[in-house]
Order: structure tokens, then sequence, then C-alpha cells
């Protein structure tokens, strides 16, 4: 059994679901009593958010770094950024890892691949919506990613970093998301919605529209890890 290294603090609450999901579907696919092997290394958000506003990105790649190289020597065996918004840097930190790397966005392309969509929407932070890795990522697989407006744009990151974050989630904050969600089905075409903000789940996760699929990145993830963890 490998040892996961876990990238977390991006933010605490996903944290938290990260193991409670990584656990459970450990558990659901084996048939002993035993538990996988985590190591969490629980970053500073605060630190990452200044640097991102300020677009200084080279900041953010040595944390993350830096941040990998401590698991490496716990004795993890693999990493995984336990949020969407790092993976801005996502290929700067990879030459730079001493482990490899299980990405949230190439497990939620795949994912995707297999549902057969090919028109997305995507929520998250800012940096996430207007960053082109998940296009890029997805065009991999011929799926197109359609991001909000820029006031919707404007509003969801607002809420991710004034309630989301901070454990706040609110019956009208959730009802103007999926407001935005079904604008984006009628006038844009999507075919599913990736909650690329790993704090999204906790206020979404009991979808809306019934003929979209909502893609928990979270969750997503964390199956991407147990796989590692028992291959």
């Amino acid at each position: 059994m490998k040892t996961v290294g876990i990238i977390g603090g991006i933010g605490p609450e996903s944290t938290i679901e990260y193991y409670r999901f990584i656990i459970a579907g450990y558990r659901a696919r084996t048939n002993d009593d035993s538990y996988p092997a985590i190591i969490i290394n629980s970053v500073d958000l605060s630190k990452l958010v200044g640097w991102m506003n300020a677009n200084e990105l080279d900041a953010v790649t040595n944390y993350l770094a830096a941040a990998i190289e401590k698991l490496a020597r716990a004795g993890a065996d693999f990493a995984a950024l336990a949020a969407n918004t790092p993976h801005i840097v996502i290929n700067q930190i990879r030459e730079r890892s001493p482990l490899p790397m299980i990405s949230i966005v190439e497990a939620t392309r795949d994912k995707a691949s297999a549902l057969g969509l090919r028109r997305l929407g995507l929520f998250g932070t800012r940096f996430t919506m207007q960053s082109q890795f998940y296009p890029e990522t997805f065009a991999e697989k011929q799926i197109t990613i359609v991001v909000p407006n820029e006031a919707e744009q404007d509003y969801i990151h607002e809420k991710y970093f004034t309630e989301l974050i901070k454990n706040i989630f609110l019956s009208e904050t959730r009802a103007r998301l999926l407001e935005i969600v079904r604008r984006m089905k009628n006038d844009d075409a999507i075919d599913g919605l990736i909650l690329g903000g790993t704090e999204l789940p906790l206020i979404l996760r009991e979808g809306g529209d019934d003929q979209l699929p909502f893609l928990d990145t979270t969750r997503i993830h964390a199956d991407a890890i147990v796989d590692e963890i028992l291959s």
C-alpha cells in the first residue's frame, strides 16, 4: 500500500472532506479492517491568496514545491494538491517535485470524458475561472470549458473567500449559484458543471437541475488518490 501526501489547508474545510472521502473510498474497496496511510501538510492559505492576487506565481511555486519536499521527507510515495486553484502552477511544481502527483484537473477531465460530457461550465475562484489550465487540460479530450460572465465570476469569487472558505454556507448564496447554473444551461448550452473549487461541493452537494450533472472535484480527486494508494 502506498502512502499519500496531501497538501491541505487550501482550504481547511475541504481538506477534512478529503480525509473522509479517502478513508471511505479505501475501506469500500478493501475487505479488511485496515486504513490507508495519509500524511497531510496543511499550508497557509492567506500566503497563497496574497501571492496570487499580486500575480507572484513564482512565490506560489516555491512555497508549494517546498511543501511537497516536506511530504517526501515524511515518507509519502506520491502527492496531491487538495485544491483546484494551485494547479495554475502545476507544471512548474511537477518539474521540481520529488514525488509523482495526482492532478485534480486531470482526474476530473477523465471522469467527464467517461460520462460523455462535452461542454462543461466551470465554477471556482477567479484565478481558476480565468486561467487556462482547465480549458487546456480538457481540450485533450475534446471537451469545451465555459465560464460564467464577468459579474457572475465576481460574485462566485467574493462568496468563495468571504463565506465558503470560512465554513459559512447560506441558502441565499446557494440559490444565486443555482441561478447562474440555470442561466448557463439556457444561454451557453452546458451539459454539466465542474465544481472547480473544493469548497463548492459543500454548498452545492445536493445539486440543482436533475438533468445537469455536477462534477464534485473533491470526491473525484479522492477516488483517484485511492486508486493510486491501492495500485
